[in-house]
């Protein structure tokens, strides 16, 4: 078997590309105190109000028991509320409050600003660099 030079190898460069994106969003984000996962669900909900819970955990890839606490904390915050939907028992759906419709504009100016600069790195890649992923 050949020795695998990790720092050459798609899966592992990839795996960190995404943890160095995560952190740098996570940072981008703290100006409003929020999280990514919380960007996330309010992203969803600019694009579509009044999801139900079960709907925002499937779109946003976030499971169910995790989506309550992002939710409640979101809620806490005043930047979406639980409606209850008429004639269902339990199922709530979860409407962005004023305050959460107005952070839309800046927050998607930052993700537009942090986009522009990843893709920017990634244009100065080596072509060498691309060329050696496909063989590790």
């Amino acid at each position: 078997m050949t020795a695998i030079d990790i720092n050459k190898n798609i899966i592992f460069v990839l795996s960190k590309a995404c943890q160095q994106v995560h952190a740098e969003l996570k940072q981008e984000l703290e100006t409003w105190n929020i999280t990514p996962a919380q960007f996330y669900v309010l992203a969803s909900l600019w694009e579509n109000d009044g999801l139900f819970q079960a709907e925002l955990a499937h779109k946003t890839k976030i499971d169910r028991s995790t989506i309550c606490g992002i939710i409640d904390r979101l809620e806490k915050e005043g930047l979406l509320v639980r409606q209850h939907a008429s004639g269902d028992r339990h199922p709530h759906r979860i409407a962005l409050t004023p305050r959460g419709k107005n952070l839309e504009m800046e927050l998607c100016e930052t993700l537009s600003r942090l986009r522009e600069r990843l893709v920017a790195r990634l244009m100065r890649l080596p072509a060498t660099d691309i060329s050696n992923w496909r063989s590790s």
